[in-house]
C-alpha cells in the first residue's frame, strides 16, 4: 500500500547492540519521545528532519546521526518519497555518559568513513554467524565516535532537580505506573508544578515519557519472541488495543507486524 511503513527489526545477539532497525517511512512522523539507549543512524535515501532538545536538525545521506539517551526528539520526512534509514540502538553504557552533552549539541557527524563503517556493520549483522566480525567492526565505530565527541566533553555532572527525581521514579515504575498524586507526595511537590517542571526539563510531559518507555520495553519483548498478544500487560498497557494504538503512533506499524518483519 502506498505510504505504508516498511520495517525490519531484530536483536542481533552482539554485545553492544540492543536492536537493529531498518525502515522506510513515507508519511509517518515520529512524535516527541526519548530512549534509554543511544541511537546511531544512517540514511540510505531521502532527507530526515528532526528536533533534538528543542533544536531543529536535518540530515542527508552523507551524514551520521547519533542521538543520545534521555534527550527528547522527533522525526519526519522532508521529501515526497520519504526516507530510508538503518539504525543501531546501543546500550546506554556503550558510550561514556559524558558524551551525551556533545552529542546533543552536535548530533550530525559529517564523516564518510564512519558512515561506511556503519553500513558495512549492518551488512555483517544481516548474516547470522558473523557476530565476532560484527563486534570487531563495532569497536572501530566506537573509537571513531569517541574521537568526534570527546573534544567537546564538559567534565561536570549536570545539576539535578525535581524533574530528574520524577524521571527516576517513573523509570522505577514503568510497568506498574505511578499516579500523579503519589509522585507529588513522594517528592513533596504540587502536582501541577511537578508536571510543568518535567515538561520544561525534558520537552515532553511525564505521561508521554512513561508511554515511550513502555513502547521501548515492548520492542525488546517482541524481538525476544514474546507473542504480541501477551506483551501489552507485561509492559504496563491496559490491553492489546491500548498497546497497538501507542505502538503504531510511535513506529507506524502494529506490534504484530514489528515482530514479524525478520
Amino acid at each position: 500500500m502506498a505510504g505504508e511503513s516498511e520495517i525490519t527489526a531484530w536483536s542481533p545477539g552482539v554485545p553492544g547492540i540492543s536492536e537493529v532497525f531498518h525502515a522506510h517511512f513515507v508519511q509517518h512522523a515520529y512524535p516527541v519521545h526519548t530512549h534509554t539507549v543511544w541511537t546511531l543512524l544512517i540514511l540510505d535515501d531521502g532527507v530526515l528532519q528532526y528536533d533534538l532538545d528543542r533544536h531543529e536538525h536535518g540530515t542527508l545521506r552523507s551524514q551520521v546521526v547519533l542521538l543520545p539517551p534521555h534527550v527528547p526528539h522527533n522525526g519526519r520526512t522532508a521529501a515526497p518519497r520519504g526516507f530510508r534509514k538503518r539504525v543501531l540502538y546501543l546500550p546506554e553504557d556503550a558510550l561514556d555518559a559524558r558524551l551525551i552533552g556533545p552529542a546533543t549539541d552536535q548530533p550530525n557527524l559529517r564523516d564518510p568513513k564512519l558512515a561506511n563503517r556503519i553500513s558495512r556493520l549492518h551488512d555483517t549483522l544481516a548474516v547470522p554467524g558473523d557476530e565476532f566480525e560484527a563486534q570487531s567492526r563495532l569497536a572501530f565505530i566506537f573509537e571513531r565516535l569517541g574521537t568526534h565527541l570527546r573534544r567537546d566533553v564538559i567534565r561536570r555532572e549536570p545539576d539535578r532537580g525535581l524533574a530528574d527525581d520524577l524521571r527516576d521514579l517513573l523509570d522505577s515504575r514503568v510497568v506498574a505506573g505511578l499516579p500523579l498524586d503519589e509522585a507529588a507526595r513522594l517528592l513533596h511537590a504540587d502536582p501541577t508544578h511537578l508536571v510543568r517542571a518535567f515538561s520544561r526539563r525534558f520537552s515532553l510531559p511525564p505521561h508521554l515519557y512513561l508511554t515511550g518507555r513502555r513502547v521501548e520495553l515492548a520492542r525488546r519483548l517482541l524481538l525476544a519472541g514474546v507473542p504480541a498478544a501477551a506483551v501489552a500487560t507485561e509492559v504496563g498497557f491496559y490491553d492489546q488495543s491500548h498497546l497497538t494504538r501507542h505502538f503504531k503512533r510511535m513506529l507506524g506499524v502494529s506490534p504484530a507486524r514489528f515482530a514479524g518483519r525478520r
